[in-house]
């Protein structure tokens, strides 16, 4: 079950896309949204991220930071954040696969996140979750606007 609103959020390591750890000590000081997703280069993925993109100046007027997150390899997200022209960062839950979407309860156990986002403000809590009733559904991002 996707954490919930009102819960720290959980302890993790992601990589970023250049072989960094990313922590929840990051996640601190600002309000941050994790777009997790199931498979770089699937069509649902691309459009939802492109999406996104295009509403980057939206978010950070609301002061918010996005991230991707896939279970997929760094060079992976690397090629299809170059090849969609889209500027969100990327995480990689690679290594240990999955273990940072499981300890935020997103895990599905054929090997990749749902399609899930979740909001945490600036103290660490999580202020808004949300999982898409399947992998394939096309989240819009009105509902994170309105968690905002």
């Amino acid at each position: 079950m996707i954490v919930a609103a009102g819960q720290p959020a959980p302890d993790f390591t992601l990589r970023t896309e250049e072989g960094q750890s990313f922590t929840r000590e990051q996640l601190l000081g600002r309000t941050t949204v994790l777009v997790f997703y199931p498979f770089a280069f699937s069509p649902v993925c691309t459009s939802q991220l492109s999406v996104y993109n295009d509403l980057l100046e939206d978010f950070s007027a609301r002061g918010a930071t996005l991230y991707g997150v896939s279970c997929d390899a760094s060079p992976s997200q690397i090629a299809f954040k170059q090849q969609l022209g889209v500027d969100i960062e990327q995480l990689s839950d690679f290594e240990p696969k999955g273990a940072a979407c499981r300890a935020f309860g997103v895990y599905h156990e054929g090997g990749f996140p749902q399609r899930a986002r979740v909001i945490v403000d600036p103290d660490g809590t999580v202020r808004w979750s949300h999982q898409a009733d399947s992998p394939g559904d096309l989240p819009g991002a009105n509902l994170i606007f309105d968690a905002l």
